[in-house]
């Protein structure tokens, strides 16, 4: 019998954005304090139940790229140097981007405001022409033209752009027996979950990934999870931090 493949997700801790409740998308924000606390802790966590990465990947966002720096610290793994990739990125929330969720949902209604955030057909109004330019001159995007930078996507963008890393990338390391270790946002972390656990549009939009809590699947030859859902590490923070997450805006 084979050995389940170990994949660990993690979402960035507190980013300066989460702290004023905004909508951040791909604006480039630090980590808060208390976001590097969570970092840490997350790492500690892999740490006492013996998952030590010996791969691991991240979003090209600043709060990604710090986080799982820290926690690859804090689980004895220094050494580990994580690939970034835009595909990890969170979801573009268009114009939305850098607004509070409460101003959103009073100037729009609660019922685009629920749709914007947890459906996963819904697109956001689109990036202005004059601040999407600005991504077409970020070395980070080199590797895709002004055509194909997004202005806005639904949660199904993000997983048409994130599953080819997964297989491309990520899936042979997983077979070759590596701990993997990816450290994205919300709506990336959210569609791969979907994907994953094959969840259907409604399960989608309740599922909330809380910050800084490290989710553990084992996962078959075939990549299906062994236990749907993953456990988390902490699993009665992680519940508490999921309430949390599903109730901002309101």
């Amino acid at each position: 019998m084979s050995h389940p493949r170990t994949l660990v997700l993690l979402r960035h801790g507190e980013s300066q954005g989460n702290a004023r409740g905004a909508f951040t998308g791909w604006i480039d924000v630090p980590l808060t304090a208390r976001g590097e606390r969570q970092a840490h802790e997350a790492g500690r966590l892999l740490l006492a139940h013996g998952l030590r990465p010996t791969r691991a990947h991240s979003s090209n966002l600043a709060r990604a790229v710090r986080t799982c720096a820290l926690a690859l610290a804090a689980a004895g793994r220094p050494d580990v140097t994580p690939a970034h990739t835009w595909r990890l990125n969170e979801r573009h929330y268009g114009a939305l981007q850098g607004l509070e969720r409460r101003a959103v949902r009073a100037r729009y209604g609660e019922e685009a405001y629920r749709r914007w955030r947890r459906s996963v057909d819904a697109v956001p109004p689109p990036l202005p022409d004059h601040e999407a330019a600005a991504y077409a001159g970020d070395p980070r995007y080199g590797d895709l033209d002004a055509a194909r930078l997004p202005r806005s996507e639904s949660l199904a963008d993000v997983r048409a752009r994130l599953l080819p890393y997964l297989y491309g990338v990520v899936a042979p390391e997983l077979r070759s027996g590596h701990t993997v270790l990816v450290t994205a946002h919300s709506n990336s972390l959210r569609a791969l979950v979907s994907h994953l656990d094959a969840l259907t549009p409604d399960e989608t939009a309740e599922r909330n990934i809380p910050t800084g809590m490290p989710l553990c699947y084992e996962l078959d030859a075939r990549l299906r999870p062994l236990l749907r859902g993953g456990r988390y590490l902490d699993p009665e923070g992680a519940r508490a931090a999921a309430k949390s997450v599903a109730e901002q805006g309101f």
